[in-house]
């Protein structure tokens, strides 16, 4: 089961729902999940997105070249040496430094723009207990994907990457990298909206 949006302004955008997830949701709860994607496309969540994966692939070209200038540039000697030794350090700082600083942001970024499109759902629909049962009953799908990949995860409504509390370090660093905050957080907020017990469920 699953929905996305798509499009580069609300002009030219389209929510994609698929037939596994029309078979599971009940009305009000299809109407929840597609007030989420609409407001992906009111809020520009795309534009911001494509933004963000563009600022990212930027410096990870701009590293490249450095590299490469550092590397492949070298031929010479005395000061010129020096100048393509100076391009190879700046490069791997990028590489080391900007670049896993700039997914990280990338992913922090999109965690935000779900969260703020489940509140503008209760806004447009009036009615936090749509989004709210059909992320619970998200939650309870025991669906397997046989291939998912992080690549694609922000094409879901929910993260279709299991994350298990026991991964220790990487699970840690893979929930960072997380394109979706986790459904339980989610799911506590919008019971925060309707006035019930976030904890209790």
């Amino acid at each position: 089961p699953n929905a996305f949006a798509t499009g580069r302004n609300p002009k030219h955008a389209a929510i994609t729902v698929t037939t596994g997830l029309l078979a599971v949701m009940s009305r009000r709860e299809l109407r929840g999940v597609i007030a989420h994607e609409m407001a992906h496309i009111r809020n520009r969540d795309i534009a911001v997105t494509t933004l963000a994966v563009l600022a990212v692939g930027a410096i990870a070209v701009i590293a490249d070249i450095g590299l490469r200038i550092g590397i492949f540039g070298g031929g010479g000697r005395g000061r010129d040496n020096n100048g393509a030794a100076l391009f190879l350090v700046l490069s791997l700082a990028i590489y080391l430094i900007a670049l896993p600083a700039g997914m990280l942001l990338k992913a922090a970024l999109s965690r935000k723009r779900e969260s703020l499109a489940d509140a503008s759902a209760v806004e447009m629909t009036r009615e936090p207990g749509g989004i709210r049962s059909a992320l619970e009953k998200l939650e309870a799908d025991t669906t397997v994907l046989s291939h998912s990949s992080a690549a694609t995860a922000h094409l879901w409504i929910e993260s279709p990457l299991e994350r298990k509390p026991g991964e220790g370090v990487r699970g840690s660093f893979g929930r960072m990298m997380d394109t979706h905050p986790p459904l339980a957080e989610r799911i506590a907020l919008l019971r925060q909206m309707e006035g019930l017990d976030p904890d209790e469920r």
